[in-house]
């Protein structure tokens, strides 16, 4: 009988185990802070601007680069990570002009996969929280995946 793939096995085709360097353990933390700009609000393709609030997307956006910036000084040379699930609750808004700081703290590491609960908060409140998963993989096999799906949008 066939072995069924996930799409993650693109990815870990021959895995090996990442040994990301020495020093990366829970309870590590990373921080971004932004200025709400226009660019950043709630738009869509199709409908335009919907409001002139800083949007979901947004900060999703911010509070992964902070989890990316626990990880990044801990992978070897031949290892990157890519975004893979996230959970996130948006609790208030918040508008153009004001500051937002989005922060990661690293909670679990399993095997590839890195958890970091992260949280938002604009000048006032607290404006969201989840969990953000990133997964270690080798830049070779990303690089061939990108390849791979670069030829396939090349061909339309």
């Amino acid at each position: 009988m066939p072995q069924k793939h996930s799409s993650q096995d693109h990815l870990s085709a021959d895995r090996t185990l990442y040994n990301v360097k020495q020093g990366l353990h829970p309870g590590a933390e990373a921080t971004v802070t932004v200025t709400v700009t226009p660019d950043m609000v709630a738009t869509f393709e199709e409908l335009g601007p919907v409001h002139p609030l800083y949007s979901t997307w947004s900060m999703v956006r911010h509070m992964e680069l902070a989890c990316r910036k626990i990880i990044l000084p801990y992978l070897e040379p031949g290892e990157d990570a890519v975004g893979h699930s996230i959970s996130v609750t948006h609790l208030a808004p918040t508008g153009i002009g004001e500051r937002v700081t989005a922060r990661a703290r690293l909670i679990e590491l399993d095997g590839r996969r890195i958890v970091c609960a992260v949280e938002a908060h604009n000048e006032h409140e607290r404006i969201g929280e989840g969990t953000q998963v990133q997964v270690v993989v080798r830049k070779d096999r990303l690089a061939a995946l990108i390849e791979q799906l670069q030829r396939r949008v090349g061909a339309r």
